[in-house]
């Protein structure tokens, strides 16, 4: 008498990460992924001009990125509005723009295309936080002068929050969010600074004037105001490439 063994039904719970890469995929997907990386809201029109596409296209790519969990949406009146379901889905494509290999520019890109892209690749905000070349410029000043270290993990020293407390920006304390966090930078290609402290700093550099923002983007440019901040608070000296590469 023969008897066969037939394997277990298992009801898996691995995580489907061929459904969550399916989502960005699509170019147009991606693109409106990239945009809300602001950390603003964007209507579907909004979105659907960014990427150049018809509102009804807008509508189906952004409806798949709401049940696919990317993106979290919001009604006033009549209007729809999205963003990045959070901090986590943020870095995760910054993350991924950092890997992604560089698509060569169209021969016959405008000016305006190149000249959008240099000042991304200067300064932007990263959801919350600041990156480019000014936020890195930034994590790598708070290195120098030991307010976080990177010797066991990214942390917060001593010196550090004594800074911040002077600065007036306020850590929140038993969140889920870490107070700071290495996130990689997908123009420098080395990390800048992300969690509450990023965040902080980020708004305090708005609300303070340091930077503002160039157009509706994401791209930020530093003042004369945020210049001097920079060399006052952390010793950060803007002169040759660094200057020409913040704040052409």
């Amino acid at each position: 008498m023969s008897s066969t063994t037939q394997a277990p039904t298992r009801t898996s719970s691995a995580p489907d990460l061929a459904a969550l890469a399916a989502l960005l995929a699509d170019s147009t997907r991606a693109r409106f992924c990239l945009a809300l990386l602001d950390g603003r809201a964007w209507t579907a029109g909004e979105l659907a001009a960014h990427a150049g596409v018809a509102a009804s296209t807008a509508t189906e790519h952004l409806n798949l990125l709401v049940s696919g969990g990317l993106l979290a949406q919001e009604r006033q009146g009549r209007h729809r509005y999205v963003r990045l379901a959070g901090q986590e889905t943020a870095e995760l494509i910054e993350n991924m723009a950092a890997l992604a290999p560089r698509r060569a520019a169209p021969a016959r890109s405008s000016l305006s295309v190149a000249n959008r892209d240099k000042a991304l690749a200067r300064g932007r905000t990263c959801y919350d936080h600041l990156a480019g070349t000014l936020g890195v410029s930034i994590t790598d000043a708070m290195t120098e002068r030991e307010l976080i270290s990177w010797d066991s993990g990214l942390v917060l020293t001593t010196a550090g929050s004594a800074w911040l407390d002077r600065l007036g920006v306020e850590v929140p304390a038993r969140t889920r969010r870490p107070p700071v966090r290495s996130c990689l930078d997908w123009t420098e290609r080395r990390p800048h600074l992300a969690g509450s402290v990023g965040a902080g700093l980020c708004g305090l550099a708005f609300a303070s004037g340091w930077v503002r923002r160039i157009g509706t983007g994401r791209a930020v440019a530093l003042t004369d105001a945020g210049e001097r901040a920079l060399r006052d608070e952390l010793g950060l000296t803007l002169n040759g490439r660094t200057r020409e590469a913040i704040r052409s």
